[in-house]
């Protein structure tokens, strides 16, 4: 993972698409950087040598190739059918147990926060997986500045619904508009990111624009788009998926090869750009910095 900390990152600081794809000038100018202390890596040279492993999936790909069923249900359908999708002005409604409940509109929500520029691999429970640069910055410190009480034990999330605007919802395949939730120690992770952009550009709208959650440890339906109320709750919310499909979505969506979708094996996954499949890595390859939070559970139980 790399994390790159700023109060603000002009347009001509940003790496380009060409740079970002050249894995060498990449990783040259990473490692330059943690030798200046712009970037921070957890397990040092470890974290590195992991990182160096994984190419970036291309723009073109991340960006045309999507779940996003309020576009539509094919993996081609947000980019074609989202081009017209309006995030200006958006609000973003935080309430629940918390001592600063407020409506938020999009520029106010995130002023105080510093840009950052993280890289995840993706993985998506039909066994594809990316590796992706996204924008954002860490949902604990939105949760640290709306003081939530304790009571607060889960954090829930729900996505804009506007069948006008988003024509896959005029359609009943799922229940909108769509939800999600984490448990409070989740939601308060460093590696828990509320994204505002990909590959240095701002979001585009089959990406989730302009807020989307990005858990990497977790499956890509966790991943909740277009957000427009964050709720803290005493109670596990209910999740979109997982009120389809039980037995097929639990609450939790770790990324276990040990638990098989009931269809389909998740002990492998196919890299979009590659053909042959590799292994799954257990909680995606984050393991050492996320398994700790399911400590003495029953991953078969709580999948």
């Amino acid at each position: 993972m790399l994390i790159r900390r700023a109060p603000d990152i002009p347009s001509s600081e940003i790496t380009d698409e060409a740079a970002f794809l050249n894995r060498r000038k990449f990783l040259g100018s990473a490692l330059g950087a943690i030798a200046g202390g712009s970037l921070l890596l957890p397990g040092g040279a470890r974290a590195a040598e992991a990182q160096a492993k994984d190419e970036l999936t291309p723009y073109e790909d991340v960006t045309t190739y999507n779940n996003f069923y309020e576009f539509g249900t094919g993996k081609d359908d947000p980019s074609k059918n989202a081009k017209a999708f309006r995030t200006r002005p958006w609000t973003v409604t935080v309430d629940g147990h918390v001592k600063k409940p407020t409506q938020y509109a999009l520029e106010d929500l995130l002023k105080p926060f510093p840009a950052q520029e993280r890289v995840y691999r993706f993985r998506c429970v039909e066994a594809w997986s990316m590796v992706i640069p996204w924008m954002g910055f860490p949902l604990r410190d939105l949760i640290r500045r709306v003081e939530p009480t304790s009571q607060a034990k889960y954090v829930a999330f729900t996505t804009l619904h506007d069948p006008e605007q988003m024509p896959g919802q005029k359609r009943p395949v799922l229940e909108w508009p769509y939800v999600e939730g984490l448990r409070m120690d989740e939601a308060m992770h460093p590696l828990t990111l509320i994204s505002t952009g990909v590959y240095g550009k701002e979001l585009p709208p089959q990406n989730g624009a302009p807020l989307r959650l990005v858990v990497p440890w977790k499956y890509g339906f966790k991943n909740i788009k277009s957000i427009v109320r964050i709720s803290f709750v005493e109670n596990e919310p209910p999740t979109t998926w997982n009120k389809s499909k039980p037995h097929e979505y639990g609450f939790y969506a770790n990324v276990n090869p040990e638990v098989d979708h009931p269809r389909w094996s998740q002990a492998r996954e196919r890299r979009i750009g590659e053909w042959r499949r590799r292994p799954t890595l257990m909680f995606n390859g984050y393991a050492d910095q996320v398994a700790s939070l399911y400590s003495g559970m029953d991953l078969r139980k709580f999948f």
